[in-house]
């Protein structure tokens, strides 16, 4: 069952050669929620991946495409959703942290009181290339002293080698190389 729901999130993922330079292969996860049965199933895979871990106190969505997908996860886990965004874009106190990534470098922002010390959370975002933005994501729950106990995401660039910069566990749905 859950090998036929993967089955039908792949074939529903987008590639688009040259997107957005030369050499690049865009996986687009778009196509996916415009399925609602596709989405569903995506969903029930991510849901089953969070039950997995024991004990996940919190969701932190990566701004912006973990947004689409924290929030469901946090609503049947009856958790809490906390966004992770670019600056400036959380009012209040927030914690920040910098971040390279292949085309530069950014940053990211959680507010302060969003997240408890010690607090078990689950990271999730659409994509893993190089890792930074994972990466920080894990730095902000640290400065916060939350305890990461999954970082998830739907699809994996495997040859970018972005796993190898985090610490945490790891899991991803869907992997792809040569990308």
């Amino acid at each position: 069952m859950a090998d036929d729901k993967l089955s039908r999130v792949r074939d529903a993922v987008g590639a688009h050669e040259g997107f957005p330079k030369p050499g690049i292969v865009f996986r687009d996860i778009f196509p996916v929620l415009r399925n609602p049965s596709v989405f569903n199933d995506l969903n029930d895979l991510i849901y089953e991946a969070a039950k997995a871990v024991p004990g996940v106190e919190c969701i932190v969505g990566l701004d912006s495409r973990g947004f689409l997908f924290g929030p469901i996860l946090a609503l049947k886990l009856n958790v809490p959703f906390v966004p992770v965004r670019k600056k400036g874009k959380l009012p209040g106190a927030v914690e920040r942290v910098s971040y390279t990534l292949e085309y530069g470098s950014d940053e990211f922002e959680v507010q302060k009181d969003s997240v408890s010390k010690g607090q078990k959370v689950l990271i999730i975002d659409d994509l893993l290339a190089t890792g930074g933005t994972m990466k920080a994501a894990c730095q902000l729950m640290e400065k916060l002293e939350a305890d990461v106990v999954l970082c998830l995401v739907i699809i994996e660039l495997t040859d970018l080698g972005g796993r190898k910069k985090l610490t945490a566990p790891f899991k991803t749905l869907l992997e792809y190389e040569g990308e």
